[in-house]
């Protein structure tokens, strides 16, 4: 095991991020060294630490005498390549935190025009036997989202996440990461996240306790002040492997039929687990190596300096960014309707949007940020993913949440210097698209509407769009 400098910076991950998995990785050494195994653990700040997985597979393998490794197969393009590219004989093996293999998703997708989530989801219902009764989905629907979607309202007595207690491994973890990175965007004190097994185990058996109950209606809601609503937090604890993606449906599915959580809120937390962890990362191993860089609506515009703590007059931009930065964690609408929303848009180049989100969140990896960004949330990759772009208006934005009552702008303004950009920008983006999207049949009202405005309308919302995007473009404060 090792801790290299190539993994910790390929991007500007955020120091929490890097602070979790080398504190993960330096006590599940630990484990395996209680349990009997001998462990070779390079340490970032080795003196002969030779600064990346190839290299220290190549210094290991010199000092063990031997040409073989078998490996886990990483989550990523880049780093299987490296490894199948050196000058030793690698085999790597299937990553057991996962329930479906490349090969089961390949006999899904085959000869299917559309690769639609849902149908995949009810596939590995079947498979995992979750949530059914006989060959029917438990309660005689496989989705509940009818039951969710709701706004959440202010709650001091709602419990978070357990907080993390320091050690002495994790608090030198956190010394070595604020000398090595602390250029890096992101706040790494205080540091609340688990870093063991035990501790997973503890933020699990909270979630099930406390939150579980109200996921269903509340896991789209948006609250100043509250980041983590009913939400588990625990994908990052599911990516490194301290968790078990059945175990914790298993404990979803138990806590329904106990009477403790509804049937729409443990479909609902057992959907994105055995139905978007799965299919998400399936679509990244089936498009290859070149999915990251995807870019089919051909945007192009650099990503503004408020996704990285600049200065912003948006109040939701400000509010999902500003908890990025201070808890390496937004939930799934945070990323895809606000800061996902404003980048597709406005056109951001969705390359940069890709290296943000897997730079600024302590649960992203390749495999699971690229298929989300660059397929979910900024349409680049054409419509494998999604089956239209996820843009909205400001209207959404204020509908789920508390954002829009503190911002400059006014998300009720249609035109004008105060209109909420989310308005205005909505409109540029469904034009200047309309070749591609008017025959949509999703989108066809949009366009129905828009026709309807006065001519005169039309151009102002256009032409104030372009006066904002040209202001961002130039750098001023928006």
């Amino acid at each position: 095991m090792a801790e290299v400098g190539t993994e910790a910076s390929y991007v500007p991950h955020h120091p929490k991020k890097i602070a979790f998995t080398f504190a993960a990785m330096r006590k599940f050494a630990t484990r395996l060294q209680k349990a009997g195994w001998h462990v070779a653990y390079t340490r970032l700040d080795d003196a002969d630490n030779a600064g990346s997985i190839p290299g220290e597979l190549l210094r290991r393998a010199e000092e063990f005498g031997t040409s073989q490794v078998i490996a886990t197969e990483p989550g990523e393009w880049r780093l299987i390549e490296a490894l199948r590219d050196m000058p030793l004989d690698v085999t790597l093996l299937a990553d057991d935190r996962f329930l479906c293999s490349h090969k089961e998703f390949e006999d899904w997708a085959e000869g299917r025009k559309v690769l639609r989530m849902e149908y995949f989801y009810r596939e590995m219902r079947r498979k995992t036997r979750l949530l059914m009764d006989g060959d029917k989905p438990e309660g005689g629907k496989w989705n509940y989202d009818h039951d969710n979607r709701k706004p959440a309202k202010g709650d001091l007595f709602r419990k978070g996440p357990p907080l993390a207690q320091g050690d002495p491994v994790l608090d030198a973890v956190l010394d070595l990461v604020e000398a090595r990175f602390a250029g890096n965007f992101g706040t790494l004190r205080p540091f609340a996240y688990q870093t063991d097994r035990a501790g997973a185990l503890r933020a699990l058996d909270h979630f099930i306790t406390h939150a579980l109950p109200q996921f269903g209606p509340y896991q789209d809601a948006m609250l100043e002040g509250d980041p983590y609503l009913y939400h588990a937090v625990i994908g990052l604890y599911l990516n490194a492997g301290l968790l078990g993606p059945m175990e914790v449906c298993r404990r979803a599915e138990q806590a329904y039929h106990d009477g403790h959580a509804p049937l729409n809120s443990v479909e609902g937390f057992i959907r994105q687990i055995i139905g978007w962890r799965e299919y998400i990362r399936g679509i990244y191993f089936r498009e290859g190596p070149g999915y990251p860089r995807r870019n089919a609506l051909n945007h192009q515009r650099k990503l503004p300096a408020f996704y990285w703590g600049g200065e912003t007059r948006m109040n939701c931009i400000a509010q999902a960014v500003g908890q990025t930065r201070d808890l390496a964690y937004a939930h799934h609408i945070q990323r895809l309707m606000v800061t996902g929303n404003f980048a597709l848009l406005a056109g951001i180049n969705p390359n940069e949007v890709h290296e943000w989100y897997l730079a600024v969140y302590a649960d992203a990896y390749e495999w699971v940020e690229a298929p989300n960004t660059v397929g979910m949330s900024q349409f680049a990759d054409g419509g494998i993913v999604a089956s239209k772009p996820y843009v909205s208006s400001g209207a959404y934005i204020d509908r789920m949440s508390d954002y829009c009552s503190g911002c400059h702008y006014r998300v009720k303004d249609k035109t004008g210097d105060r209109a909420c950009p989310f308005n205005l920008l909505y409109w540029h983006f469904l034009i200047r698209h309309r070749d591609r999207f008017a025959g949509n049949p999703r989108m066809a009202q949009m366009y129905r509407t828009f026709d309807r405005m006065d001519a005169d309308r039309r151009a102002r919302v256009l032409a104030d769009a372009d006066a904002f995007l040209d202001r961002m473009g130039q750098g001023d404060v928006v």
